[in-house]
């Protein structure tokens, strides 16, 4: 008999729906918490966003941060930050700094000159020094990818939810956005809370979040519709738990090899891919979370068509309703 790996049972019988009111508040809260601290603490926009040159240097010596601001101080160039890069994956002869020099003209570069003149100073505390990259954008271009991202990720919610509102019902659109929402969110939140980089990459990642949660939302509905069909009389709300139980294997595998995958980029990628595995990793723990917690709790509230094989729009189920389709 070949060997099988189960990381569930075959048949479960979870309750999903016990505490619906206190998970789904949580996920409020934790929505609210999230608005919240970017609006307090804000975000730490990479050079994508905030326009200006960002410097990668390397060096087989250690260094000290403070040395570094000293010597670029005498140079006069403004807004400059200065933080030291550290990776399990370096060995003990790489030392990784990032210098980010704040934009000075609407070209928001700097120039040749000012660049050697940079690494001059630079070298006068470690010979050894170098430039592995540099990488400019300008005020203009920064604010225009701002706007950019925001149409990206808005237009692919938009696009998401008239695509299950075609496939099945508007309660189901309503559900699916909500949740991709509630991800969104509280992703931007993390990297609120842990002033992590957010720049070009995180914006992609946010997008191959909503890839992936909404992928898990539609087979979860999509079995959700079978069942519907299939008991007219069973309670929407044992539906919905009966559903979760089916597909609970499935969801479960497909995190679980994600995060796999993930891990390992977070281990061996390095700090340049660092910020983009977190959201993913993040996004996949609140995808698979908001596709039970958060969707289908909407369409439980809202109520679905209990018989798909009828026109008349009366024929729903809602739990305000009291009463079942026949």
């Amino acid at each position: 008999m070949a060997f099988r790996l189960k990381l569930v049972p075959d048949v479960t019988h979870f309750n999903f729906f016990r505490w619906q009111w206190l998970t789904f508040g949580l996920s409020a809260a934790a929505m609210v918490a999230s608005v919240l601290l970017v609006l307090i603490m804000g975000l730490n926009f990479g050079i994508d966003f905030k326009g200006g040159t960002s410097i990668r240097t390397e060096s087989p010596t250690a260094f000290e941060v403070s040395d570094y601001r000293e010597a670029l101080t005498t140079l006069n160039y403004g807004d400059a930050s200065i933080t030291e890069v550290f990776d399990p994956s370096f060995g003990a002869d790489r030392h990784v700094a990032m210098i980010r020099i704040g934009t000075s003209d609407e070209t928001g570069s700097v120039t040749p000159e000012q660049l050697n003149q940079i690494e001059a100073a630079l070298k006068q505390v470690d010979p050894e020094i170098r430039f592995a990259s540099v990488e400019s954008v300008g005020p203009k271009v920064s604010s225009e990818l701002v706007m950019t991202a925001f149409y990206a990720v808005a237009a692919a919610t938009l696009g998401i939810m008239a695509y299950i509102w075609l496939r099945f019902e508007w309660q189901f659109a309503i559900g699916a956005v909500v949740a991709l929402i509630h991800d969104v969110l509280l992703t931007v939140g993390l990297f609120a809370l842990f002033q992590m980089r957010f720049d070009l990459t995180t914006i992609a990642a946010l997008l191959t979040t909503l890839g992936f949660s909404v992928n898990d939302t539609v087979v979860v509905f999509d079995r959700c519709r079978e069942n519907l069909i299939k008991y007219k009389k069973m309670p929407l709300i044992d539906i919905m738990n009966l559903t979760c139980n089916e597909t609970l294997s499935r969801t479960v595998m497909t995190a679980v090899t994600t995060g796999i995958a993930l891990t390992a980029m977070l281990i061996f990628g390095g700090d340049v891919v660092r910020e983009f595995v977190i959201a993913m990793l993040w996004g996949v723990v609140v995808g698979c979370y908001s596709t039970i917690y958060v969707a289908k709790n909407i369409v439980l509230w809202l109520g679905v068509k209990r018989d798909w094989t009828k026109k008349d729009p009366k024929d729903t189920a809602s739990p305000f309703s009291g009463a079942e389709a026949p």
